[in-house]
This record gives C-alpha cells, structure tokens and sequence, in this order.
C-alpha cells in the first residue's frame, strides 16, 4: 500500500477543500488533497452550479480570494478577442445572462482558474492531489484520527497527517472516524427552532440533481433516445399538488403549492401572465454576447425545480448507488420530455462543457451533508430576518456569508422552505466537533441545522469555509494547538483572527 505523510490532509476536492488546501500550503504546510473524481472544485465545477450568491456580493460580503476569483472571471471575458464591445466596458456583468448568477460561467473555465491557484504548491512539492479515490476506512486513537485509507482504480492508499479535514460533500469521513453527527430534519425540541418540525427525521433530505448541460437550435430536431426510465417518472405526480413531475411546474416555496414555468423569457400563461422563463436560469454561455458568430448558441445547465431528486437519498439510504443512477434518469427524462411533449425539440444535450462524455455533471449537486455535532450550532433563530434585516454577530467570526433559508423540496416529508435571513457572521465553534480533536469540517458538514444549513450552502460561504478551515489547521500545527484551545483561549483566538485579516478573510460586515 502506497504511503502519504503531511501536515494536512483534505479528503474531498470540494469548492472548501480546494480552498482548504490553498489556504493550508499558503501557510507553509505539506499537504494531501484527495478527490472522488478528476476535477477538483465540487460544486463549482463537477456539480456544474454556477455561483449562487447575495445581493451585496459586488462590493462586500466575501473573502479576498473568492472577489479574486469572480474579477478573474470577468478579466477573462473582457479579453476573450470575441466578446463585445458593450459588455467589455461594463463593470459588473453576468457572463452567461443568467437570470439566477451575476457571475454564471462554463464549469470547465471555472476549473482553470481553480487549478490555476493551485498550481504554484503543486509544483513546489507541497502539495499532492489525488483523484478519482475515495476514503474508505479511518484509523482513530482515542479522540484522534491518526490515518485514513483512500481506495481508487490502482489500489489503496494510507494518508497520514496530523490534521484531517473533511471536505467531502456529504461528510464521509464523520461515519468512518465515529465522529459524532447529525443527518436530516432535526425536531424543535432538538435545536429549539420553532420553525422546526414536531418530530425529526434524519432521512428528511434535501434533494440532489444530477445537473446536464444543455444548448438550443433553431428550427432542429434532437430528440434523444428515451430514457429508460421515461415511463416510471411519466406516470409520477408531485406529491405536494397534483400535477405530472415532468412538466412545466415545479414546486413554489411562497405558497406551498406548484407553479407554471415557461421555458423561454416572454412566453405566457393561458391568461396572458408572463411566465418566468427556465432557459436563462442557469444559462452559461449567451450567444450575444459575442461577435462574429463566435458563440452560435446558448448553453443552458438544467438544475430546474423539475429534477430535483425527491424521491430518496443517495447516502444513508437502503440503495445510495441505485438512488443515484434514478436521479440521473430523472434529469434525462426531463430533458426528453422537454423534447417530446413539451415541444422544444430543438434542445439537445452539450457534450462540451462538463468534461463527460453524456452531457452530465461528473457528480450530483450535493445540497445537504452529513453535519458534525459542533461546538457551537447555528440555529435559524439566530439569522432569519424577522423584520430586522441588519448584520448578526456570531460569536468568534471565522468569515461572513448570506443567503437565503432555501430549502428544496425534501425525500421524506415532501416539504420546502423559504425565508430571509440576516447577513451573518461565520462561527470558529461551527468548526469544532464536540469531541474530536483534529478533525475540521471543510464543507457543508459545520455545525448547522437542517434549516440553516439552507444558507451556508452556498458558493461564497463554503469557499470561506474552506479557507476559514484551512487557516485553522495550519494555525494549529504552527502553534501546537487544538482548535478547541484556540477558541477557548482569548489570546490565541486573537491571533489567529489577526492572521485571518492579514489573509483577507472579511470577518465582520461592513454594511
């Protein structure tokens, strides 16, 4: 079995534990970065979401990395030899048009600019990706993890380090090194939320959605092969309003029951209502913004109400492999839908942008993980907008983030919900499991609830997860600390915000 040894080791390329390991090398550390599949970036990029984010997030409310990031995306753009004239003067801009991003743009690009930041530690030796492994088992001793063993096509590999972090989407190393965590929908009486359910469930999920990639041609015919689970999804009804899955509804949080979507901007209801329209959603590339027929046609990614996988988990589960094969095939057979009875026969599957040979992502997008029992949990009292929309201040703030409490329609109940939360400051305790002394979540596996975990899901907040986390491990292998001693200790923590700031991790807003 091969060997690795370093001060940290990343086990999971997500968009935090990218930015986990950039952030841990940054500070001098050896490090190991592991990755399911051969892209690193998670959500950003193998996921293909494009950027969710807050209203304010072109002048405040994120780290100095991530405003590097989107200004490179646009520095991108405004050199590109084929892009226009008017959209090369404008000083915030949406690449691809969409009508959900400001900064929506190809997920391989995105990849490029990630692996771009990565590149000067990989070179110098100090850090070591490896792809297309997952952990399979964890070596503990008493309240330390000491090993764990990734496995990949050619063999096992044992990762020893003296800081692990999990920055997994659905926090696979929680199980594995029997750190305490907690799943699903927590009761009322659990986390003290009203807004929670009466009674919990640990399998009450957000759904995932395996997320394809597709582009438009006037006046073609590309209908696709029938999925060959077309027929099983036909036959389904929404279980919150009695209309067909595959349709033109979806489910609307604002009032519980289904709402018409159009597929293109300006069509209209029966009424003469307009509708809003689902091409532009999430479109990556917009052919108008180019010139000289550069870009022939729009590229759209269909992660729509519409394929939201609500009918099981696929971790946790009786069958994770077999859920997640049947959310493939409900993104396929929206897209034949669409094709067939919708009428939009001119919509065919890209097979260019994703980096897969189907026109799907390398991996379903991951709303909801495993999330450690923490130190310090945020619980949706303490950040939803009551009518008071001003800054919160989370004790010992690692970052800042905002979103909204966006929960889509869950594997159990059947549920969604939506409302406002304040802009919020990210808590050092979030990352501290109530046990565990050297483990560190890197992802969507804080300490949140079922509810707020809605909102720390989101680009901007797990990018400074990740860093946040990064920045703690090396902090602690300098100083010979746990992270429990840095939040207990008001010095140490002192220290370590200052090191944060001299990083540029925004800790306090400044609206």
């Amino acid at each position: 079995m091969e060997r690795f040894e370093a001060d940290v080791i990343v086990i999971g390329a997500s968009l935090g534990g990218t930015l986990a390991a950039y952030a841990a090398c940054t500070e001098g550390m050896r490090c190991v970065l592991t990755e399911e599949t051969d892209w690193i970036g998670g959500q950003l990029t193998s996921q293909a979401v494009p950027p969710d984010e807050h209203k304010f997030i072109e002048t405040t409310g994120c780290s100095a990395t991530y405003r590097a990031y989107r200004e490179k995306v646009r520095a991108w753009y405004r050199n590109h030899p084929f892009i226009t004239d008017e959209l090369k003067e404008k000083k915030f801009f949406c690449p691809g048009g969409s009508s959900v991003s400001r900064l929506a743009h190809p997920p391989k690009l995105a990849l490029s600019f990630l692996e771009e930041m990565l590149k000067p530690f990989v070179d110098e030796g100090k850090l070591q990706i490896l792809y297309n492994v997952k952990p399979v088992s964890c070596r503990t001793d008493g309240d330390f993890i000491r090993s764990v063993t990734v496995k990949g096509d050619k063999g096992e590999c044992l990762l020893m380090g003296k800081y692990f972090l999990d920055a997994t989407d659905t926090g696979e190393l929680l199980p594995l090194s029997g750190t305490e965590y907690v799943t699903g929908a927590e009761s009322r009486s659990e986390t003290g939320e009203t807004l929670a359910p009466a009674e919990g469930n640990p399998f009450d999920m957000q759904p995932v959605t395996y997320v394809a990639s597709c582009d438009w041609e006037e006046g073609a015919d590309r209908v696709m092969e029938k999925p060959y689970a077309y027929d099983y999804f036909r036959k389904m009804r929404m279980p919150y309003d009695d209309y067909p899955v595959l349709s033109m509804y979806g489910p609307d949080s604002s009032t519980g029951r289904a709402k018409r979507f159009g597929f293109f901007n300006g069509e209209k209801d029966e009424n003469g209502n307009p509708l809003f329209g689902l091409f532009t959603y999430r479109r990556i590339v917009a052919s108008h913004h180019f010139k000289d027929g550069f870009a022939p046609k729009d590229i759209t990614l269909i992660n729509w109400p519409q394929n939201d996988y609500f009918m099981d988990n696929v971790f946790e589960s009786k069958d994770d492999a077999y859920n997640l094969e049947m959310s493939r095939q409900l993104t396929l057979s929206l897209i034949y839908w669409l094709q067939t009875e919708g009428g939009y026969r001119g919509l065919g599957i890209n097979r260019d942008v994703l980096g897969t040979k189907d026109g799907l992502a390398k991996q379903p997008y991951i709303r909801e993980s495993r999330r450690i029992r923490a130190k310090y949990t945020v619980t949706a009292e303490k950040i939803i907008d009551n009518g008071d929309s001003s800054p919160v201040n989370l004790p010992q703030s690692v970052g800042v983030g905002l979103y909204h409490i966006d929960l889509h329609i869950t594997t159990r109940t059947h549920t969604f919900f939506f409302r406002p939360a304040r802009p919020f400051t990210l808590p050092l305790g979030a990352l501290i499991p109530v046990r565990m002394k050297n483990l560190i979540p890197a992802c969507k596996n804080i300490g949140t609830t079922h509810l707020t975990n809605g909102c720390f899901r989101l680009h901007p907040v797990e990018w400074n997860i990740g860093e946040a986390a990064g920045y703690l491990a090396a902090f602690c292998v300098r100083e010979n600390m746990l992270p429990s001693e840095v939040s207990e200790r008001e010095k140490s923590f002192s220290v370590f915000e200052e090191l944060l700031h001299e990083r540029g991790i925004q800790t306090h807003w400044d609206l």
